[in-house]
């Protein structure tokens, strides 16, 4: 039976903060895309005692504090499972690892389900897709401790970030992630940051009608499989207003040298808003990304036209073709007669 599901875009909420820490920068994998800059994010491992100095400083049980431990490959931290308890003692809402999949230290006999959910990087439904991007042999380990994990009885998730090499194998993901117990799909779109914004005989950039022609229509299809299914809204539709989550919302990006970014576009520069020096946040002064934030451009994202204008095609008499929405604005899936969704 059909389910009649409809797309629903989710609005920047209020007394809501998404804080995205990465305590390393270290990886054991080179993917193709990553986005981390060493030259701009630094190298350094955090001991755990700044890792919990600085989640002091975001920390803020009266409001829905949301972190996500990044890296690199946030598992290759020994502290990591400490860092989660310390996290969930100083009130955050929920904790979310961004992991390849490798899950370094045993993670999974160190931390239990209630602690932390698992959100596993994969980017091919098949190792003859995945493996290209992510490197040899990361599909098999990837899916075998994803399965692990729902076998404990971790809540788990899988991003997939499409690009011009896995697009069109993107619809064969739903089933897959059906068949190993994932509950909630993330789809992103490549992002001109880090190794993507290189120079490649390869790009992995991909079209407005691309986009719009085949990610709708799998999430639609993995949410009638019972999946949850978030992904970026990226056009604005005619008549839809913009908004920038640098504005309206509390989005922290913090990297192991202390900088502070509120827009994941602008992680390339060091326009960051705030610096951690001596485990305090200070506002910068200067040109930084928050001058930005309240310009009004035809062309939407006023970060995305800076930033990345060959993103953005016009007609004749110079107006865009489209209107880029702020990066951090979501869509999902819904079935209209349940209550309105709580996932992060």
């Amino acid at each position: 039976m059909t389910r009649q599901l409809q797309q629903r875009t989710l609005a920047f909420q209020d007394n809501e903060r998404n804080v995205f820490f990465h305590i390393l920068t270290a990886c054991n994998l080179s993917c193709r895309h990553c986005y981390i800059n060493p030259s701009q994010h630094g190298s350094a491992t955090l001991p755990e005692t700044t890792i919990n100095a600085w989640l002091k400083l975001f920390a803020s049980p009266e409001k829905k504090t949301n972190l996500i431990l990044l890296g690199g490959e946030p598992t290759l931290h020994p502290a990591l499972p400490s860092v989660i308890k310390t996290a969930r003692a100083l009130g955050y809402h929920s904790v979310t690892v961004d992991t390849n999949g490798f899950l370094h230290h045993d993670l999974l006999n160190h931390i239990t389900p209630d602690e932390a959910v698992l959100s596993f990087s994969l980017d091919g439904p098949t190792p003859e897709i995945n493996d290209p991007l992510r490197g040899h042999g990361v599909f098999a380990t990837c899916t075998q401790n994803l399965a692990k994990a729902v076998a404990m009885g971790f809540e788990v998730s899988v991003i997939y970030t499409v690009s011009a090499m896995n697009i069109a194998h993107l619809a064969d993901m739903p089933r897959l992630l059906a068949e190993l117990g994932v509950h909630h799909f993330f789809i992103q779109i490549i992002g001109l940051r880090g190794n993507s914004a290189q120079a490649s005989d390869q790009p992995l950039q991909i079209s407005h009608k691309q986009w719009l022609t085949t990610v709708p229509k799998v999430a639609m299809a993995a949410a009638q499989l019972g999946l949850h299914v978030i992904y970026p809204k990226v056009f604005l539709g005619p008549g839809e207003a913009f908004a920038c989550a640098g504005n309206v919302a509390e989005n922290f990006f913090i990297f192991p040298n202390g900088r502070v970014y509120c827009c994941p576009l602008c992680e390339d520069f060091p326009i960051h808003s705030y610096q951690i020096e001596d485990n305090a946040l200070h506002l910068r002064s200067g040109l930084i990304e928050k001058n930005f934030f309240s310009l009004q451009i035809p062309e939407g994202c006023v970060m995305n036209k800076l930033l990345q204008p060959g993103s953005i095609a016009y007609h004749a008499d110079g107006q865009p073709h489209h209107r880029i929405s702020c990066c951090l604005l979501k869509q999902e899936i819904v079935d209209p007669d349940t209550s309105k969704s709580d996932i992060a």
